[in-house]
């Protein structure tokens, strides 16, 4: 028995399709350098606020998110972010995303000094987690997420969508 070939699975099984949930802006302080490890190189950002917009749900970032990454040997860096959103009508959502960024190193130079580069020089991905209370939100608790983020010289963008 043989692997089966993409022209033999049904149609869920060939491609993935994805709803737009929201578009995220974060306010990032200036990168906290802490430099070589035992471990990885280690860069942390402090959020102190944000915004995201979608049809099914809005507000603002709350202050005290973070982002800890990691600069790996490759030139890549790794994201591992916790945040708390609070929506328009006042419910709390922990989020909490991992992703990856890299490309080449010119890009990614002038992306880390804050110069406008276009989002398709690089890549930038994120695979959002959701925790949300009971009542109106509690079905983002059930969904897997991914993103698409570029990096402004105050904060990045991301683009999240719910996989269908």
């Amino acid at each position: 028995m043989g692997t089966p070939a993409f022209d033999d699975l049904p149609a869920p099984l060939t491609r993935i399709d994805t709803r737009p949930l929201f578009v995220m802006r974060l306010d990032v302080k200036p990168i906290v350098v802490v430099g070589d490890t035992p471990g990885p190189f280690r860069r942390v950002g402090i959020v102190p606020s944000g915004t995201f917009a979608g049809e099914r749900l809005a507000g603002t970032v709350l202050d005290g998110g973070s982002d800890w990454q990691t600069v790996r040997d490759d030139g890549s860096t790794t994201l591992d972010v916790r945040l708390v959103l609070r929506t328009g009508d006042g419910v709390h959502v922990a989020m909490s995303y991992r992703g990856v960024r890299h490309g080449d190193p010119d890009v990614i130079g002038r992306l880390e000094r804050g110069e406008a580069v276009d989002p398709a020089s690089y890549y930038f991905r994120i695979a959002p987690q959701f925790e949300a209370p009971a009542g109106p939100y509690a079905w983002l608790n059930r969904i897997v997420a991914v993103g698409a983020g570029h990096r402004f010289a105050g904060g990045p963008v991301y683009s999240v969508f719910e996989v269908l």
